[in-house]
């Protein structure tokens, strides 16, 4: 009796010490349970648990661990949670991330690695997501890059998600994303300002009102999405692309030669015409339809979708009419380009050693050297930009005096400072040696 009485004791004691030892165990040498971690952040960072909670992902039960691994039990261990990337949101939206990588928001980053001198800012404006990289960063970063950008100490790596730019974390709302307010702080502002575009126009207008209730929720006003995001598509491309520029060159001899002019500004021409190795670049970056099927494809979506409200003679016409404000606004950039590049070829402005080519370089943006250089880029990138992207937008008032008198204005005064250069630099050359 005795001896059994021993033997449970010691079995008692055992457990005892067993338990106490567990409970003294590290948290971070456990796996934190989707209680535990909505328990803590409800304290640390309630509005992330609430916001999750507001989600489809609590309903379905799509814990904080499926995105961000169970790593990671206490604040020691911070580090070792997982920031997801689209492959985490992949595992259930595969259809929709693949979309996404064949489209160009995926290209983003690579977009923004091509410009010339966007290493010549500070960290926080690229790396640091407080300018071009606040919405470049939805594009795809390679392995490396993350790595360096972790350990640069940017902070890069929040921005990993990508999916999150649109459907914001952690709701993740698919309704968010259809509404037009959800591309309003990336498109916008100096060279892209279509939100401003959309938000005026008879489309905006409509969508607005029907947003406040004053139109019923059956009327139709085309968002952002209806346009670009056909069916749900996340490819996300345009026929003209974002500089409107493509390849092959037009039949009309004429906007042939500005725009092949505008490709050697552009570094993708040489002087001969013939592709330089940019070319690839602008390819992997989705920057241009290279091709007329290319092109074709995508003015073909745009047909069909605005045949949901108009007839397709009316679309193609109002399209037409955008084609030809780019032909136009081209004529009149290839115009200025060649009055720089005198500049350069007469030897009144020293071309830029790091530039390439005898043409002015569109894309060093405010880092051309010198104010005619930095007119002729404002030109490009603000107002030739509005002018035929507010066409396509149906602003009339962007299109007109935000782009095309813009653009006027912008030759007169580059053809002023151009003429004062030359004959400042003939008196300099006629002028006296002083004795």
């Amino acid at each position: 009796m005795r001896s059994a009485f021993s033997w449970a004791l010691r079995i008692l004691l055992s457990l005892t010490l067993f338990s106490l030892v567990l409970s003294a165990r590290p948290m971070s040498a456990q796996k934190a349970t989707p209680a535990q971690c909505v328990d803590c952040h409800s304290k640390v960072t309630p509005n992330i648990v609430s916001d999750w909670k507001l989600s489809k992902h609590s309903g379905v039960e799509v814990t904080c661990a499926a995105c961000h691994g169970d790593q990671h039990t206490s604040a020691s261990d911070v580090a070792k949670v997982k920031i997801p990337t689209p492959e985490t949101c992949a595992q259930c939206h595969e259809t929709q991330v693949t979309q996404f990588r064949k489209g160009k928001h995926a290209m983003a980053w690579a977009a923004m690695k091509a410009m010339p001198t966007i290493h010549w800012q500070p960290m926080a404006m690229t790396e640091g997501e407080k300018g071009c990289g606040g919405c470049h960063k939805i594009g795809d970063k390679t392995l490396t890059e993350v790595v360096e950008l972790r350990q640069s100490g940017s902070g890069t790596e929040f921005g990993a998600a990508q999916c999150d730019a649109c459907h914001t974390r952690h709701t993740f709302s698919a309704e968010e994303a259809r509404s037009p307010q959800a591309c309003e702080t990336c498109h916008m502002g100096f060279d892209h300002p279509q939100w401003e575009m959309y938000s005026a126009s008879k489309h905006g207008v409509r969508n607005d009102l029907k947003q406040k209730h004053i139109l019923p929720a059956s009327a139709a006003a085309p968002t952002c999405q209806t346009c670009h995001m056909q069916d749900g598509n996340h490819e996300v491309r345009t026929a003209w692309g974002f500089l409107a520029v493509r390849l092959p060159l037009p039949e009309d001899k004429q906007w042939a030669a500005d725009r092949a002019t505008i490709l050697e500004a552009l570094g993708v021409l040489d002087p001969q015409g013939q592709p330089t190795a940019l070319v690839a670049t602008v390819k992997a970056a989705d920057l241009a339809r290279l091709t007329q099927e290319d092109w074709q494809r995508e003015r073909d979506k745009m047909i069909k979708t605005c045949n949901q409200c108009h007839s397709v003679n009316f679309a193609k016409q109002q399209l037409e009419q955008g084609d030809d404000m780019i032909k136009n606004a081209d004529h009149l950039m290839a115009e200025a380009i060649h009055i720089v590049a005198g500049l350069y070829k007469d030897g009144v402005l020293p071309k830029p050693a790091n530039y390439a080519y005898p043409f002015p370089n569109l894309l060093t943006f405010h880092d051309a050297p010198t104010v005619v250089e930095q007119k002729l880029f404002v030109m490009y990138l603000e107002h030739r930009m509005r002018t035929f992207q507010g066409t396509f937008h149906a602003s009339p008032d962007y299109a007109l005096w935000y782009g095309w008198s813009e653009m006027q204005r912008d030759l007169t005064e580059i053809k002023e400072l151009s003429a004062q250069m030359r004959r400042e630099k003939l008196g300099a050359t006629l002028k006296p040696a002083v004795k």
